[in-house]
């Protein structure tokens, strides 16, 4: 990890959408602030994991990140995309990727070690 002379603090995590279908984009927001006494920039991350998963998958993937910069005592809202087509998989047997029915967990922080706030949305598949 980059260390940093300020702290920061998570806020206000809000999805676009409380579900999301094949060929959706969903807008993840997180507010930011340095808590601390001197400018500093922070490394917003987003992870999923696939608790409903029925193939395995990896506890957690990150699939989206941002840098910001934030002035002391300020208060930046950090805005990350995620596709639908960023959480399907390679099915074998359909030779295709695939959206997966079922929960979704997302979650925000500065490091997979170090996550601030989750939330959970509904993965819906095309067809259904």
């Amino acid at each position: 990890h980059g260390l940093s002379y300020t702290e920061f603090s998570y806020s206000n995590m809000k999805l676009s959408s409380a579900e999301m279908k094949d060929g959706d984009i969903l807008k993840v927001s997180i507010d930011v602030e340095n808590t601390g006494k001197r400018a500093g920039s922070e490394v917003v991350q987003l992870y999923v994991s696939y608790p409903d998963s029925k193939v395995e998958r990896p506890r957690q993937q990150l699939k989206g990140f941002k840098r910001v910069f934030i002035h002391a005592g300020k208060t930046e809202t950090v805005q990350i995309q995620l596709k639908a087509s960023d959480v399907a998989y390679w099915n074998v047997e359909k030779h295709a990727f695939v959206t997966e029915k079922g929960k979704l967990k997302l979650m925000i922080g500065s490091s997979s070690a170090d996550i601030k706030m989750k939330k959970e949305l509904s993965l819906i598949p095309k067809g259904e």
